[in-house]
């Protein structure tokens, strides 16, 4: 299994970024999204920004990816999922038959 890490761009140039998360800053390279301003939310995997994120998505990245650890750790996870609390689950626009 993949997983991307949503960063947030400090200081770059036009190949490279150092990109901060939780106070951690990493430099990435930016040759799959080119050159990015500072405070763009990106995307890594594997020391590459793959994709622009909006920080609203950024920020539901980084809820599930914590409540992926409080759920290994037996602690309450379910405010982490906020944008699926209280709603039914629904099918993909392609494997709907209505």
């Amino acid at each position: 299994m993949c997983i991307g890490i949503p960063m947030r761009i400090v200081t770059a140039n036009e190949f490279v970024a150092n990109c901060e998360r939780y106070g951690a800053i990493s430099t990435i390279s930016l040759l799959l999204v080119g050159p990015q301003p500072t405070g763009t939310h990106v995307l890594t995997h594997l020391g590459s920004a793959i994709r622009l994120l909006e920080a609203d998505e950024a920020r539901a990245i980084d809820d599930a990816l914590a409540a992926l650890v409080e759920a290994s750790e037996g602690r309450a996870f379910e405010p982490l999922f906020a944008d699926l609390v209280c709603r039914e689950p629904e099918l993909p626009p392609h494997l709907r038959t209505e």
